[in-house]
C-alpha cells in the first residue's frame, strides 16, 4: 500500500496498536485521544490471549506478556466461606498498566495527542475529513475508528450504533494485597469465585502499577456482577457530585451513602473473604455492562477496530486480544493491495465473523453468569 496519511480516533491499546503498526510501515500516523490526561492507571489486569501475544513481537514488547502473576488455582466458595471446589487451573494475569505504558512508549510522542476530542469525521470520494470538538479540520486517506464504546466513527457506518445494556453492571475494586486481613489470606495466588442464583463475583491477583511482581507489591481485584433494577442506569452512574456518566461511574465518584450500602450488601450475601476485600476498597467503580455488533466495520476511507466495531463482554477475556487481532488483520490487508477501498472490504471480509462468534459467546457466558 502506497504511503497513507492514517488518523486514529481513540488512544487505548486499539489505537496505540495501528498506531504504532502503521507508523512503522511508513506511513503518516497521528493517534488522537479525548481524554486530557491520558489513560494510565485505568486498567487493573488481563488474561493474555495469541492475538494480543502475537502483536507484542511485532511490536517488540513481547516480554510485557511475562510480567505477570500466576494464580496457582481456582476455587469456588460456599456461601458460608468454605471452599466447594478447587481446579489445578494455573493462568496469568497481565497488568493492564504496565502493558499500556508499555505499548504507548513505542509510540512517537508528537504522533499521540491527547485532549484531542473529536466530534465528527465527513467522508468523501477523495478521503475523510476530521473534525475536532473545537471546529478545526484535518484531512486523512484512512480513519480508524479506536475510540471504543462511544466511538463517534462507528455511527458514520453503522445505522442503529447504541450499545444495548446487558441488564447488569459490575462493581469493581483494586486494592493493595496488603490490604486484604489475614483471614481473607485464601484469595491470594488463586483464582476465587462466588456464583449462585443471582450473585456472580470473583477476585485475582494482578501486578503493581509499574509491573510489580513480588509478594507484598501486587494488588488485588475483585469484580461483582449485579443486575439493575429496571434497567435504571442514570441513577446507577449517578456521580456523588450529581455528574452523570454515560457508561460507567469511576474510581471516587461513588457516595458514602451507596459505598456503604455495597458493604452490607457484600457482608448478608457473600463469603466472608470476598466480603473483607470488597470492604478493603473505599472507592470502587461500576462497569456497565453493554453489547453491540457493527453490521459494517469499513467505508471506502474508515475502519473500526476493537470495541468500536464489537463491544464484547467481560466474561470472555477477550477484548484487547480481539482488538489485536482487528488490527493485525488490517495491517495484513493494507499491506496485500494498492488498492485502499478493496483492502478495507478483505478486512472487513475477515474480521466480521470474528467479532460476531466473540459477542455471541460473551452472551452466552454472561447468561450463565446471573
Amino acid at each position: 500500500m502506497k504511503r497513507l496519511r492514517i488518523r486514529i480516533v481513540g488512544g487505548s491499546l486499539a489505537g496505540l496498536f495501528a498506531g504504532i503498526l502503521f507508523q512503522r510501515d511508513g506511513h503518516d500516523v497521528r493517534i488522537y485521544e479525548r481524554s486530557s490526561s491520558g489513560l494510565a492507571g485505568r486498567g487493573a489486569g488481563l488474561v493474555g490471549q495469541r492475538d494480543l501475544f502475537r502483536i507484542l513481537r511485532v511490536i517488540g514488547c513481547e516480554h510485557v506478556a511475562r510480567v505477570g502473576v500466576v494464580a496457582d488455582e481456582r476455587i469456588y466458595f460456599n456461601r458460608d466461606g468454605s471452599i466447594a471446589e478447587r481446579l489445578a487451573t494455573p493462568q496469568m494475569q497481565i497488568s493492564w498498566d504496565f502493558l499500556y505504558s508499555t505499548v504507548a512508549s513505542h509510540m512517537t510522542a508528537d504522533s499521540y495527542m491527547i485532549g484531542h476530542p473529536i466530534d465528527s469525521v465527513v467522508e468523501s470520494l477523495e478521503g475523510a475529513q476530521i473534525i475536532f470538538a473545537d471546529g478545526g479540520r484535518e484531512e486523512a486517506d484512512l480513519v480508524i475508528g479506536a475510540d471504543g464504546l462511544g466511538s463517534v466513527v462507528r455511527p458514520l457506518l453503522n445505522r442503529d450504533a447504541s450499545n444495548r445494556f446487558a441488564g447488569y453492571v459490575a462493581w469493581r475494586g483494586l486494592v493493595p494485597e496488603t490490604a486484604l486481613p489475614q483471614e481473607a489470606a485464601i484469595l491470594l495466588d488463586r483464582f476465587a469465585f462466588y456464583i449462585t442464583g443471582g450473585i456472580h463475583v470473583l477476585g485475582y491477583l494482578v501486578p503493581g502499577p509499574h509491573g510489580e511482581t513480588g509478594r507484598g507489591e501486587r494488588r488485588y481485584n475483585w469484580v461483582w456482577y449485579r443486575p439493575v433494577a429496571g434497567n435504571d442506569l442514570r441513577t446507577e452512574f449517578t456521580a456523588a457530585d450529581g455528574r452523570i456518566f454515560d457508561y460507567s461511574l469511576p474510581r471516587g465518584a461513588l457516595s458514602d451513602e451507596r459505598l456503604q450500602i455495597l458493604q452490607k450488601d457484600a457482608l448478608s450475601m457473600l463469603p466472608p473473604q470476598l466480603a473483607m476485600a470488597v470492604e478493603a476498597e473505599p472507592q470502587p467503580s461500576i462497569q456497565g455492562i453493554f453489547d453491540f455488533e457493527a453490521a459494517k466495520m469499513v467505508s471506502a476511507h474508515m475502519a473500526l477496530v476493537g470495541d468500536a466495531a464489537f463491544v464484547v463482554r467481560p466474561h470472555t477475556a477477550m477484548g484487547v486480544s480481539k482488538a489485536a487481532g482487528d488490527v493485525l488483520a488490517l495491517r495484513e490487508a493494507l499491506m496485500g493491495s494498492d488498492d485502499l477501498p478493496e483492502a478495507l472490504a478483505r478486512y472487513e471480509q475477515e474480521r466480521l465473523p470474528v467479532g460476531k462468534y466473540i459477542a455471541d459467546y460473551g452472551r452466552q457466558l454472561g447468561a450463565s453468569a446471573l
